[in-house]
């Protein structure tokens, strides 16, 4: 046992030396274990930030700041090509055009005509019900008795402003299909219209409406019967008579298309077209202006010298 003993000694003395150095590393790592145990954090700055963080009102910037920045930042954007929105103010076209039977406004409803007449207007009316229905779903005082008034006041309204060369009003008044065939020709030209009276009292005659694009943009057009009498002169630039006269009134009977876009709650009513019925009297031709050729003259002569005749133009057969 002593021998064991005496051997086991050495051994402790050379595991203790062995130990030593590692109970002296460990004594400075057990204040880091107790600092752990209290959830101390130390900020330690490791690198130094060159870039300038966001700051908080970042988000007011607009869509073209942020990309801006973005591109400064090396940050590569694709291309979105731009957008164009689309507003659709009117309809290309009448949906459904209104034919006017022949004679009307003077056929009697007792005659054979008559009542044909009649019936093919109660199978308008009953498509047209519908169709007025769907109209005051957007268009609550919509209402066929006091419309033909307001459509007349319309009518005569932008008729003024055409003849008063008020463009800006006019198109409020008419739409944008409507607005170039009423001033297509008269940049040089005078008019004078006038309202004389109405012969009739206007009447709505047809409903319709229509979506385009998709089901829910809806359009309505409401065709107004007028039978008025109207006064028109039309005057060339030289102030020479082109058509009608100022002192005469014509009967002028007309069925004239009225639109509104329906979705849209600032809408109005506005001329979208006028129907020309198939069996309407051709109307009077225009008398237009042109040059005649006249003769050569030296410096020294004048035309009143010259004794020249008018040239004639020849005639023409049209087959």
């Amino acid at each position: 046992m002593q021998c064991g003993s005496k051997m086991a000694a050495p051994m402790q003395r050379g595991l203790a030396r062995l130990l030593l150095p590692l109970a002296r590393g460990l004594q400075g790592v057990e204040p880091l274990l107790r600092l752990t145990r209290t959830s101390l954090l130390v900020p330690v700055r490791s690198k130094k930030r060159h870039a300038i963080p966001p700051s908080v009102n970042a988000k007011h910037l607009t869509e073209e700041e942020h990309k801006l920045k973005a591109r400064a930042a090396g940050i590569v954007i694709p291309y979105e090509p731009p957008e164009r929105p689309i507003h659709l103010a009117c309809t290309a076209g009448i949906f459904d055009p209104y034919v006017p039977p022949e004679g009307e406004a003077r056929l009697s409803s007792l005659s054979k005509e008559g009542l044909k007449q009649r019936a093919e207007q109660l199978k308008q009316r009953a498509v047209s019900q519908l169709m007025i229905r769907k109209i005051k779903n957007y268009v609550p005082n919509f209402n066929t008795k006091t419309f033909p008034e307001k459509a007349q006041e319309i009518f005569i309204e932008a008729h003024n402003c055409l003849a008063n060369f008020n463009k800006l009003k006019l198109h409020s008044l008419v739409t944008e299909r409507s607005y170039p065939e009423m001033v297509r020709g008269n940049r040089y030209n005078t008019i004078r219209w006038s309202f004389v009276e109405s012969l009739e009292p206007p009447r709505v005659v047809q409903v319709r409406c229509s979506d385009m694009v998709n089901k829910g943009n809806l359009y309505g057009q409401v065709t107004v019967f007028m039978h008025t009498r109207q006064t028109l002169a039309i005057y060339d630039r030289f102030g020479r008579l082109m058509y009608g006269g100022e002192q005469v009134p014509k009967d002028v009977l007309e069925y004239i298309v009225f639109e509104r876009h329906l979705v849209n709650p600032y809408g109005s009513w506005r001329i979208h077209g006028k129907i020309v019925p198939a069996w309407a009297p051709p109307k009077d031709p225009i008398i237009k202006t042109v040059m005649l050729p006249g003769p050569t003259l030296d410096p020294s002569q004048e035309f009143d010298e010259i004794q020249h005749e008018i040239p004639k133009p020849n005639r023409t057969q049209y087959k």
